[in-house]
C-alpha cells in the first residue's frame, strides 16, 4: 500500500483526474475483452491459443499501465515493459512452433492490443477503439478470407496487381487540369472515376468469390449486381433455358441484380457531388423500393434455395478499366457539347444513348457537370433517363435470351420498375 500511495503522489494530476485514469484503464480492459472474446471462441477443444477472454483484457491494461508509469518515471520504463512483453510473445511463439503450430495470429493480435492500451493513455480513443473493432473483424473473418483465397485465380492476382501498378504510377503524373475543346476533360479526374467504379465493382466481385452460389440465386444476383447487372442478366437468362421450371426464381434474381444498380448510383454521386446526392436520394430510394418490391413479389411462395454460378470478370482487369475511362471521357465530352449546342434536350438525348450500354459513366458525367455548368434538376433527370433506358435493355436481354417462363415473370417485374422510373422523369419534367 505504501508503494501505491507513493506512486499516486508522484502522478502529476489532481484528484479529479484520478477518475480519468480509471476510465482509461476500463477502456483498455474493454478493448482487450473485445478481441479476447473472439479469440476465446476461435479456440478448438484440442487447441489452446496464446491468449483468450481473460488474458487479452490484461494485455490492454498492461499497455495502458506501461504508458502511465512511463509518463511518471520516464519513457525508458515503458520501453522496458514493452521489450519484456515482446520477449514473452517470442518465447510463447517459439514453444508453440516446437509443437507444430505455425500461426502467429494471436501473438500479433496481443501486441496490437498492448499498443492500443498505450494509445488509450495518450487519449487517442477514436483510433484505439476503431482499431480494436477492425482487428476483431479481421480475426473473425478467417473462414471467409480462406474461402476467398481458395477461389482467387492467378489471373485475378495479375489483373489486380496491374491495375494497382498503373494507378500508382500513372495517376500522380496525370495533369490535374481540364484539357481539349469545351474545357471539360480532366485526365486525373477521369482516372479517379475509373478507380471509383472498379473499387465498387470489386467489392461485389469479392462477395461473389467468398460466398459463391451457396446462398441462393437471389443473394448471388444481388452480389453480382454490384459488379455487373448486365452480366447477371445475361448469365441467368441463358441458364433459365436449362431449367425453365425455375423461371420465376431467375426473374426475381435478375430484377434484384438490376435494382442494386440504384444504390450503386447513390454511392457514385455521394463521392463526386454531395449536393446532387441531397437532391436525388429520395428518387433513387423510390426506384430501389420498387425494384425490391418487384423481386420479393416474384420470389413470394418459393421456398427452395436454388443455386447457380454467375460468370463475372475481375473489375480490375486493365483493359476493362481503360475502356471505361475512354467511355467516361467520351460521354462527359458529348454531354457537355450537347448542353452547349442543344440545351437540356441534348443532355437528355446523350443520357438515353449512354444508357444503352452503361449507367456508371453517365452518372459520373452528370455528377461532375452538375458541379459546374449543369443544373441539378437536369443532371438528375438525365440520370433517371439513363436508368430507364438501361433497364429496358436488360428487360430485352431477358426476353430475348431467356426461357418462356422467364419472360412471363421478368416483364411484370421490370414493368413495375419502369413505370416508377417514367413517373419520376415525368415529375421532373413538369
Amino acid at each position: 500500500m505504501h508503494y501505491i500511495l507513493a506512486f499516486l503522489q508522484a502522478v502529476p494530476v489532481q484528484n479529479a483526474d484520478i477518475a480519468v485514469l480509471f476510465e482509461k484503464a476500463a477502456i483498455s480492459l474493454l478493448v482487450g475483452a473485445l478481441v479476447g472474446l473472439e479469440r476465446e471462441r476461435a479456440q478448438e477443444d484440442h487447441e489452446r491459443l496464446f491468449a483468450g477472454i481473460r488474458t487479452f483484457p490484461l494485455i490492454g491494461l498492461l499497455g495502458f499501465l506501461s504508458a502511465l508509469v512511463g509518463s511518471v518515471f520516464g519513457p525508458w520504463l515503458t520501453g522496458g515493459i514493452t521489450a519484456g512483453f515482446i520477449a514473452l510473445i517470442v518465447v510463447s511463439y517459439y514453444l508453440e512452433a516446437r509443437k507444430g503450430a505455425h500461426g502467429a495470429t494471436s501473438e500479433v493480435a496481443a501486441m496490437i492490443v498492448f499498443v492500443l492500451g498505450i494509445l488509450i493513455h495518450l487519449e487517442l480513443y477514436a483510433i484505439a477503439i476503431a482499431s480494436s473493432v477492425i482487428l476483431t473483424l479481421f480475426l473473425s473473418l478467417k473462414n471467409p478470407l480462406q474461402r476467398l483465397v481458395s477461389h482467387v485465380s492467378e489471373e485475378d492476382i495479375y489483373a489486380t496487381l496491374k491495375f494497382a501498378i498503373i494507378t500508382a504510377i500513372v495517376l500522380p503524373v496525370l495533369p490535374d487540369q481540364t484539357l481539349g475543346p469545351l474545357d471539360v476533360l480532366n485526365p486525373r479526374q477521369v482516372w479517379y472515376m475509373v478507380v471509383l467504379i472498379a473499387g465498387i465493382s470489386f467489392s461485389g466481385y469479392v462477395l461473389v468469390k467468398v460466398f459463391g452460389s451457396r446462398k441462393g440465386l437471389s443473394l448471388t444476383g444481388m452480389m453480382g449486381g454490384l459488379v455487373s447487372s448486365t452480366a447477371v442478366t445475361l448469365s441467368f437468362s441463358q441458364k433459365s433455358r436449362e431449367a425453365p421450371e425455375l423461371g420465376k426464381t431467375f426473374a426475381s434474381a435478375i430484377v434484384l441484380a438490376c435494382t442494386i444498380m440504384y444504390p450503386r448510383i447513390l454511392i457514385e454521386i455521394a463521392v463526386v457531388n454531395r449536393s446532387l446526392l441531397a437532391f436525388m436520394w429520395p428518387m433513387i430510394l423510390i426506384l430501389t423500393a420498387s425494384g425490391v418490391a418487384a423481386s420479393l413479389l416474384l420470389l413470394f411462395g418459393r421456398r427452395t434455395q436454388t443455386t447457380t454460378d454467375v460468370d463475372l470478370k475481375n473489375p480490375f482487369e486493365l483493359m476493362s478499366a481503360i475502356k471505361f475511362g475512354l467511355v467516361f471521357a467520351l460521354i462527359i465530352f458529348v454531354s457537355k457539347a450537347a448542353q452547349e449546342y442543344l440545351g437540356s434536350g441534348g443532355v437528355y438525348l446523350a443520357a438515353g444513348l449512354a444508357g444503352l450500354t452503361d449507367v456508371d459513366a453517365i452518372t459520373l458525367s452528370m455528377a461532375n457537370l452538375a458541379k459546374e455548368s449543369l443544373s441539378e434538376a437536369t443532371a438528375a433527370t438525365a440520370i433517371l433517363i439513363a436508368v430507364v433506358v438501361n433497364t429496358i435493355v436488360k428487360a430485352s436481354i431477358a426476353y430475348t435470351l431467356g426461357a418462356a417462363t422467364l419472360r412471363k415473370f421478368t416483364l411484370p417485374g421490370f414493368g413495375l420498375v419502369l413505370v416508377t422510373g417514367c413517373a419520376l422523369i415525368a415529375w421532373m419534367l413538369l
